[in-house]
């Protein structure tokens, strides 16, 4: 009975612990990654604000599990991604995962008219709720999506900069 006992008591002040720590942590992780385009703000806008122009530049957009409704919407898997709003410097997204967290997704184009050069700044932004095992595993949200992010961005550099008129 008494090993019974210290068990609960570990497993509340383990929980209590955890839950300490994670309110010391942010609610809203941004995780933000950016690329220098060799082109004119036109031609990327065609790629990031059509989600069927998406399997250009984004990894695994072409496998099955991945079906695109309409120009602003698709299912990724288990997650669906909704284009919400589109203005001619920025593309705004929510990403709602099966269990509905949501991921809100701003794609932005920073150019000078006289300048060929386009910088494309693409950023995720979840709000958190208190739950101390949500707030410890975003802690890896820079490392995973930024991984993902920085590749993706990469290639739709290189997909520009291939197609660009000479």
């Amino acid at each position: 009975m008494k090993l019974i006992k210290l068990g609960l008591i570990s497993i509340a002040a383990l929980f209590v612990l955890t839950t300490l720590i994670g309110a010391l942590l942010p609610s809203t992780v941004l995780v933000s990654r950016a690329v220098n385009i060799n082109g004119p703000k036109d031609s990327i806008m065609l790629y990031i604000n059509d989600i069927q122009q998406w399997k250009s530049w984004i990894e695994g957009m072409d496998k099955l599990e991945v079906v695109i409704h309409s120009p602003v919407n698709a299912e990724l898997g288990r997650t669906t991604v909704n284009i919400t709003t589109v203005s001619d410097s920025t593309v705004v997204s929510s990403w709602t995962g099966m269990s509905g967290n949501t991921q809100m997704s701003t794609i932005r184009l920073i150019s000078e008219p006289e300048q060929k050069l386009t910088v494309v700044q693409w950023q995720f932004v979840q709000q958190l709720k208190w739950y101390p095992w949500e707030k410890l595993g975003s802690m890896m949200n820079d490392k995973i999506l930024g991984t993902m992010m920085e590749k993706n961005l990469n290639t739709l550099k290189s997909v520009i900069e291939k197609n660009k008129p000479s």
